[in-house]
């Protein structure tokens, strides 16, 4: 029996503990139900399993049966504080949260791959590490694991790693994309607050006013990002947050805002941090006033290694047909904490379409969106590419 028709007899216990998941969301680094579902899904399998100590993450280990190199697959677990609109039967039952982004999908699935390698565990060349982990969203989880150790788990190098992402529009259903190189963009969070004299709206020049500056501030972002950077090797800032003041004849003592500022390359990833801090700080120097600057870099570039890419599109192509595999022309503008895992480890991420049967996919929900609905008839598909990608790259290290 194929991997892949394998994985179609998993795809009722997949579908059962990925419902599951949806139903009870959980936030950040601690999941403890989450954890405890991966737990009791993985049991029975000959796995060897370590429990985060920061972090409810879960660390399994497959001693393949021949000798050979190691693999990492992985999948993150948790959910987006957002209030879930989907009408869906097995909604989040948790009020603002949801699994907006398609984590539970993600767990769902490597699970299903844990399975499956399980079953060909005397023919496998090599060893396998599957990745549970909390804290994509945002908490640096996939740092918070290294620093525990997983990069290490199978006592020896890993000569791959890989991931899935799935993606509610853009992408029919089960189709698989990636691309060689930036595959997806640093995040960086810029927090600035300007500190002014407040006073009677009637009377500004008997205050020091700090809304004029901060909205200088943000059209600067702008202006500054055009002037700056090649178009070829764009940056987005958007200003997400701006807050000032309590009433509208009252001039406030502070005014404050907070952008989200993503780059495609390492060089503006760095130029961006020592610019912005600058270039506000200027501004409120301008109009006597003094700035709190806070510039947090969350996740750097997440960048495919090119043979890896390849390999990995190559078996996608192998396993449901070459018109259901799309070489990405261009970057996605989302950010992803696997790009550490990739800094350390070759390997790729690949997204996976999870839209809806029948709906159009360049009109339906994005991910984050609280109306966003993954379809789970992918789940067997994520199984069998995940597995058939650590099994295939063993097997080709292996005979190398």
């Amino acid at each position: 029996m194929s991997v892949l028709e394998r994985a179609r007899e998993l795809q009722p216990d997949l579908v059962r503990l990925r419902r599951s998941l949806h139903r009870e969301p959980e936030l950040g680094l601690r999941l403890p139900r989450t954890q405890e579902k991966v737990l009791a899904a993985l049991e029975g399998l000959p796995l060897e399993i370590t429990l985060g100590r920061a972090l409810t993450s879960v660390t399994a280990v497959l001693r393949g049966g021949r000798p050979g190199g190691a693999v990492l697959l992985r999948g993150d677990m948790d959910a987006l504080p957002v209030d879930e609109l989907t009408g869906v039967e097995y909604a989040s039952r948790v009020p603002g949260r949801m699994h907006g982004c398609g984590h539970d999908l993600h767990t769902a699935g490597l699970v299903g791959a844990a399975m499956l390698l399980a079953d060909r565990r005397e023919s496998l060349r090599g060893d396998v590490v599957f990745m549970f982990q909390p804290g994509e969203e945002g908490h640096n989880g996939a740092g918070a694991m290294i620093d525990e150790g997983v990069l290490d788990a199978a006592g020896k190098p890993l000569d791959a790693a890989f991931a899935l992402h799935v993606s509610a529009n853009r992408l029919p259903g089960g189709w698989v994309a990636s691309r060689p190189g930036t595959v997806m963009t640093a995040s960086d969070v810029l927090r600035v607050t300007v500190r002014g004299e407040g006073g009677h709206g009637s009377a500004p020049h008997h205050a020091k006013d700090p809304v004029p500056a901060v909205c200088e501030m943000v059209t600067a972002l702008q202006n500054w990002v055009t002037r700056t950077f090649d178009v070829f090797d764009p940056v987005v800032v958007t200003v997400g947050r701006l807050h000032a003041g309590t009433q509208h004849n009252v001039i406030p003592d502070k005014a404050e805002f907070e952008a989200t500022v993503r780059s495609y390359s390492q060089a503006n990833h760095e130029r961006l941090a020592q610019g912005l801090p600058r270039l506000v700080r200027g501004i409120a120097a301008a109009h006597g006033l003094e700035a709190d600057v806070e510039y947090q870099m969350l996740y750097p570039v997440t960048v495919n290694e090119p043979a890896a890419t390849e390999f990995a599109l190559e078996t996608a192509r192998d396993l449901f047909g070459a018109g259901e595999v799309w070489h990405a022309p261009q970057p996605a503008s989302g950010s992803e904490d696997f790009s550490l895992v990739l800094n350390e480890v070759p390997g790729a991420m690949l997204m996976v379409g999870a839209a809806p049967e029948g709906v159009d996919v360049e009109k339906a929900p994005q991910n984050h969106s609280p109306r966003a609905v993954f379809d789970d008839r992918v789940l067997h598909r994520q199984a069998a590419l995940l597995a058939e990608l650590a099994q295939r790259r063993l097997a080709a290290g292996a005979s190398a």
